[in-house]
């Protein structure tokens, strides 16, 4: 997908030819990595352009999903089974149909969980009062308020979401992020690209931290009591790009033909329901 990739594997390549032991040598030294920067409150910085990837099934390991920087150390761990679907969730991910419907088919966001997922990069901005995920996939942001602040009530809620409201804090050198809804739902997003459900009552808590300079370890653990019977958790390591690294404007609404009366249609497909109809 990109040149960078490519230039990575020939960088990766002259690495392990370097790395190799001399004559009479009886292994290399592994280079140690450097320590994750931090901010000037001693926080870890998250900041940077970041390669994640490419999960297709949140139910699966990353075997054969593919990452931009696969080479330099990218996976995913699913929850080692059968997500625990509730009777709704399973008949809704059994008929799933993507030609009848997908959010990205329309060129609309992805969604918080679909942001995640994505092959392509997200670049994080950190201040003291909040982080700013800027997802190259679809051409969006999303603020995470370190504040204190308190989500706000369904009854409070402006609108319902793409990507909910969320809240972060600390715990040691771990970014714990909290997020919730009221969120769109099946059929308006899914959990992912296997078509998943989620519901109004997604809740997401995610974790990060930055375990060296070059590796962001996430933790992603998923409840939405309409879809699942209990929660379940991912697990993933992130890779930084270098520091050259830019995060494209990549965005199809332009090419977009397919928008039903000027809008995105909310009708779902008789097979896949909402849970109570």
């Amino acid at each position: 997908m990109r040149q960078c990739w490519i230039g990575a594997a020939a960088v990766f390549a002259v690495l392990l030819l370097a790395g190799a032991p001399a004559a009479g040598q009886n292994k290399a030294v592994a280079k140690k990595a450097a320590p994750a920067p931090r901010m000037p409150d001693g926080k870890p910085d998250l900041s940077g352009v970041w390669d994640h990837p490419f999960v297709v099934d949140m139910s699966k390991d990353s075997t054969s999903d593919r990452c931009g920087a696969a080479i330099r150390g990218c996976s995913q761990k699913g929850p080692g089974g059968e997500l625990p679907m509730t009777p709704w969730g399973a008949e809704w991910t059994r008929n799933y149909d993507a030609t009848d419907f997908d959010s990205s088919g329309q060129c609309n966001p992805l969604g918080y969980t679909r942001s995640q997922n994505s092959p392509t990069l997200t670049q994080i901005v950190q201040t003291p009062r909040d982080l700013t995920f800027l997802h190259e996939s679809f051409f969006v942001f999303h603020v995470v308020y370190l504040d204190g602040r308190r989500h706000p009530t369904f009854e409070e809620a402006r609108e319902t979401m793409w990507y909910g409201h969320s809240v972060g804090h600390w715990e040691k050198d771990t970014m714990v992020i909290d997020t919730v809804g009221p969120f769109f739902g099946s059929p308006m997003m899914i959990l992912d690209t296997r078509g998943h459900p989620m519901s109004d009552q997604l809740h997401v808590l995610e974790r990060f931290n930055r375990i060296d300079h070059d590796t962001l370890a996430y933790g992603v653990t998923i409840e939405d009591p309409k879809a699942y019977t209990r929660p379940w958790k991912n697990n993933r390591i992130w890779k930084l790009m270098p520091a050259s690294e830019e995060i494209m404007e990549y965005a199809c609404s332009e090419n977009n033909k397919e928008v039903r009366e000027g809008l995105i249609s909310t009708k779902p497909s008789e097979k896949q329901k909402p849970p109570g109809k």
